[in-house]
């Protein structure tokens, strides 16, 4: 894909050693004020006003003392007033912990406080679930939806000084501090630098964003699946349309209306939105580019992405840690869809052994990478940041994903599962994904979850949680025999359990450890 022609100065900035993304944000507000930045609804905010309101959020922060490197927390959902916050707090060059609204009280509380927050941005749910916890918090509490008038948003910016005393942001002071998700326990904050989200944008240009595009945002601003798209589509000039929620036949409405030429989204709202009857009723011939990261995206369901929706389809695989990341251009490749692509230009991606050694091409083992983006640590964890840490011969380090592959003999990363999630069973490993794909070949499942839990004989052997396809009768002893006869020995499913749904993070991974515990809590250890 070509990317659109820059105007020479941001041609420039984009050619530099390194430009902070509100840098580039202002220099669009120069160039075109009334270009549109952010849409939600009926509401419209131009790069000019974006700028200005910027402007006055990192004046408030720095009239409160507010130094560079310091921490400023949002919760909420999407929203016009969450994406100011967001790059008036970078201007006065603190770092941002976007906070998963979601998130249990008592969980909101302890992640603001971990991150030392001096601010706390939150919209009206999320205060009330702050309210048995405030006094707990040293974060001065500012809402952004109004709320009471002693701690609404305008009352906070005031009358005072409209523009903030210039920062030069470094490299390698943090941009924001992510939280996990929590798929693997206690969420831990991972600080990533602005040279990270610089090679973001950097990297934006070559799947077409700029002053052209428009990209539509409907995961939570929270996430760095999210923040990969959001902050590429502002800091090169296009509009952003912001969903608070999703909704897949909202979503459609909204794809057509504003001839959207970008998203990002994860595999479950692909899969949610191919099958809303309305969804080829729907003019969708501008995209240009659909992203995908985050959760296993299978064969068939990219098999229909690239069959139904105009577009490139390109998914990403690497860490919100960052590292490696890998590339599949899905719309070129598509003899490797079973892969998540190759290492994407500048990253150098490795697979290592249980002892650390390194791996030659074709053997299974821990993927790790290096890459000009990575992140700094976990705040407050260096004991858990070297545990993500690998280093090669020469002392070069790379970020461990935990996650189970191997190259093929054209370069491409075929993955097989997460390392926690693989299944030892009578001494043999067992990959979750293997089993899944074979069930998901079942014309009654929809979707398909495999977990091992304890055994008696094996030591751990693997049960299944589907979800029926809309109108089937399933029979879980039934499948469970069909998906032994298609599985090898060593692989046979001891249990097969219907669900409604299966337990999600809110970017759409599922939660295993959730299934383990569930079926733990009912069935202490089985035998197969």
């Amino acid at each position: 894909m070509r990317a659109p022609d820059q105007a020479p100065a941001l041609a420039a900035a984009l050619a530099a050693p390194f430009t902070a993304v509100p840098d580039l944000i202002a220099r669009h507000a120069e160039a075109r004020p009334e270009q549109p930045a952010l849409v939600q609804g009926d509401a419209v905010l131009t790069f000019g006003a974006l700028n200005a309101e910027a402007d006055r959020v990192a004046a408030a922060l720095q009239r409160d003392g507010v130094r560079p490197r310091d921490v400023v927390a949002i919760s909420g959902a999407n929203s016009i007033a969450y994406a100011i916050v967001f790059v008036g707090a970078l201007r006065a060059g603190a770092s941002v912990a976007p906070i998963p609204q979601s998130t249990a009280p008592a969980g909101l509380a302890a992640m603001i406080a971990d991150s030392g927050a001096t601010h706390a941005f939150v919209d009206a749910d999320v205060r009330r679930a702050l309210a048995p916890h405030r006094e707990a918090l040293r974060a001065r509490i500012v809402a952004l939806d109004g709320g009471a008038e002693d701690t609404s948003l305008e009352r906070w910016l005031g009358t005072g000084a409209a523009r903030p005393r210039p920062v030069d942001v470094e490299p390698d002071w943090p941009f924001n501090v992510i939280y996990s998700s929590g798929t693997t326990g206690t969420p831990k904050g991972i600080v990533q630098p602005h040279a990270m989200r610089w090679t973001h944008v950097q990297r934006g240009s070559t799947y077409g964003y700029g002053p052209s595009a428009v990209t539509l945002i409907s995961t939570p601003l929270h996430s760095n699946t999210t923040l990969v798209s959001f902050f590429p589509a502002l800091a090169l000039g296009g509009t952003v349309i912001l969903m608070a929620k999703f909704d897949a036949g909202r979503y459609l409405a909204l794809a057509e209306r504003h001839r959207v030429t970008h998203t990002m989204l994860v595999p479950v709202q692909y899969q949610r939105l191919l099958a809303h009857p309305a969804f080829d009723r729907h003019d969708l011939s501008s995209f240009q580019a659909k992203f995908c990261t985050s959760a296993p995206f299978t064969v068939p369901l990219k098999e229909e992405v690239l069959r139904r929706w105009p577009g490139g389809l390109i998914e990403f695989y690497g860490m919100t840690e960052g590292g490696g990341t890998c590339v599949l251009l899905a719309h070129e490749h598509r003899a490797k869809l079973h892969t998540v692509g190759r290492p994407a230009p500048g990253h150098d991606i490795r697979v290592i052994d249980e002892a650390g050694r390194e791996l030659p091409r074709g053997a299974l083992g821990e993927i790790v990478g290096h890459s000009p983006g990575m992140m700094t640590g976990y705040h407050g964890r260096p004991d858990a940041t070297a545990a993500a840490e690998w280093f090669d011969a020469q002392g070069r380090r790379y970020i461990r994903t935990g996650d189970v592959g191997r190259f093929d003999d054209e370069g491409f990363v075929v993955l097989m599962d997460r390392r926690k999630d693989m299944i030892i069973s009578g001494g043999f490993n067992v990959y979750p994904s293997d089993l899944e794909a074979v069930l998901r070949e079942h014309p009654g499942v929809m979707e398909a979850a495999v977990v091992g839990v304890p055994s008696l004989q094996w030591g751990e052997t693997p049960v299944a949680f589907v979800v029926p396809a809309p109108h089937a009768a399933l029979d879980a002893a039934a499948l469970r025999d069909w998906a032994n006869a298609r599985l090898g020995k060593l692989q046979r499913l001891a249990d097969v359990q219907t669900v409604e749904a299966l337990p999600r993070s809110h970017i759409g991974k599922v939660l295993k450890r959730e299934l383990r515990a569930a079926y733990a809590a009912r069935l202490p250890s089985v035998k197969r």
